[in-house]
């Protein structure tokens, strides 16, 4: 019996119709089929992956900031708080326990959503996380007691863990080759547009005297459902999944759905059955062990590590915390709504610029530059907290803008990105689930923190928490330069073979996969 490189090497061969000389190699011949793919696709492909991945990742967006804001609004606190030396205040505890419980939601939900997802499908799973995220606004809107609020984060959650998990996994897996860094990086767009939104309806309810300056905002969420769920019957399933699942004819139907009946869309399937083929013989199964099983391991580490580095970098103390931030440092209430919406909306800005700094510099290049802005960002804000003056509070209101442009333009799209490129198509559902898993494990360990550390009632260390977060951020500049991979321009094929082949995630831009016949 051959080994496992071998089986790999011969499927490569003749099944991928890898060939030496790079006018032949399988990434020129793939790529130029997709290119072709892509110039040919209608319209609908792009209004699908509006509608679905990008739209429920809007909502994501809108939810993680609008709840993370809900202690920059006096009437929140005064409804679920109690009144500290004059000022309206969320106990550190419940602080930490609203942030953090919907993390918690969101780990369970990841798991859920992956084992649901390749079982009956992905549409069918955006479909039971809309209806369990619709339950929990419901309960979110109208609850008054601490508990009741509690119990009501944890549902939103375990449905948010649903988008996660489906938003990368079905950009990654129905965006045409030169198209899929875009898409996956625009994933974080959507997100960063419903922080927009999120923060330009507390601005505009935040101010009210009654509690809908805080029910309005929650209650804006059903919005995001009541765009998604008329389009999800219109969405095509992914053809990975039916290729899974062995329906042929499934896979074919939506592959012409999404680019064109009269396309011709053989070869995306061939490649899409080989690539599946390939990873079967090499894999033999798609159980949650495998993901931490041979070179699954080191994809699967990646994977998880890319979202580890935007918690170690500080993101839910400049960007979730930055309203209630610069209320803490002495800047007025209406001052601080308004460096909440401009925040955001530079990060709607530097994911524009991501979209074209990805395909020309790649990931790697791109990652690295913003953990090093990102760090340096994180110490200076630490340094100014020092200094006691009116000059220096805005001061530190700036490093957060600056810290959201190098945010929003490097890792926030391209972990998406990397995690849809490293991710082994057999084990994709289940490496993105793990992803979504250890994200909402750092935002809960995080949101309890932070909420400790620069909370009045407790350690009060305001801007100094940039400190802590530049010596996490150096610690995972170093992680990065070590694992990040460069996957630029690569195929699935491709990609399986340089992890196959234990390339060094430094040397993978330069490094050639054809092989000859």
């Amino acid at each position: 019996m051959k080994s496992a490189g071998s089986r790999f090497g011969t499927l490569s061969r003749k099944t991928l119709g890898l060939s030496s000389g790079a006018s032949s190699s399988p990434l020129v011949q793939s790529a130029g089929k997709e290119v072709n793919l892509a110039q040919t696709a209608n319209d609908s492909c792009t209004s699908y992956l509006k509608h679905t991945a990008n739209g429920r990742m809007s909502y994501r967006g809108f939810d993680a900031q609008v709840n993370g804001a809900m202690i920059g609004i006096p009437q929140f606190r005064r409804v679920f708080g109690y009144t500290y030396k004059g000022q309206q205040i969320l106990p550190a505890s419940w602080q930490s326990a609203f942030n953090g419980i919907s993390s918690v939601g969101q780990f369970f939900g990841g798991f859920i959503c992956s084992w649901f997802s390749d079982r009956t499908g992905r549409r069918w799973s955006l479909f039971l996380g809309l209806m369990i995220v619709t339950s929990g606004i419901f309960g979110e809107v109208f609850s008054s007691t601490r508990v009741a609020f509690l119990f009501s984060k944890l549902v939103l959650g375990i449905g948010l863990g649903f988008y996660l998990t489906i938003g990368p996994l079905y950009a990654s897996e129905i965006a045409p080759l030169p198209l899929r860094g875009i898409v996956t990086g625009g994933i974080n767009l959507a997100i960063c547009t419903g922080q927009l939104l999120s923060n330009a309806v507390i601005k505009g309810f935040g101010g009210r005297d009654d509690a809908w300056a805080f029910r309005a905002p929650l209650a804006t969420q059903w919005l995001f459902v009541a765009i998604m769920l008329p389009a999800l019957p219109f969405a095509p399933e992914s053809p990975w999944y039916f290729v899974k699942r062995g329906d042929q004819a499934g896979a074919e139907r939506s592959l012409k759905q999404l680019y064109g009946q009269q396309t011709d869309v053989r070869h995306t399937l061939a490649v899409i059955t080989r690539t599946i083929e390939a990873d079967i013989e090499l894999s033999n199964s798609s159980k949650w062990i495998q993901c931490f099983q041979g070179t699954n391991l080191v994809r699967t580490m990646v994977s998880v590590g890319v979202f580890a580095c935007q918690h170690l970098s500080g993101i839910i103390f400049a960007l979730g915390y930055s309203t209630y931030f610069f209320e803490l440092a002495g800047i007025e209430l209406s001052h601080a709504f308004d460096l909440g919406i401009g925040v955001t909306a530079i990060g709607v800005v530097g994911c524009m610029i991501a979209w074209s700094l990805m395909n020309n510099w790649g990931r790697r290049k791109l990652f690295m530059l913003g953990m090093v802005g990102m760090t340096v960002v994180m110490l200076l804000m630490g340094i100014l907290d020092v200094v006691p003056t009116a000059g220096a509070r805005w001061a530190q209101a700036l490093c957060t803008v600056v810290y959201a442009l190098f945010y929003q333009a490097t890792i926030g799209p391209l972990a998406f990105a990397i995690l849809g490129e490293t991710s082994t198509p057999m084990l994709r559902a289940k490496t993105i689930g793990l992803a979504t898993a250890c994200q909402a494990l750092f935002s809960t360990i995080f949101n309890i923190v932070i909420a400790y550390m620069i909370s009045p009632n407790t350690l009060g260390l305001k801007g100094k928490v940039g400190f802590v977060f530049g010596g996490l951020g150096a610690m995972a500049t170093l992680w990065s330069w070590l694992y990040v991979p460069e996957l630029k321009g690569r195929t699935f094929a491709d990609i399986d073979s340089m992890f196959q082949n234990h390339v060094k995630a430094r040397h993978m831009a330069k490094y050639q996969t054809a092989v000859a016949v």
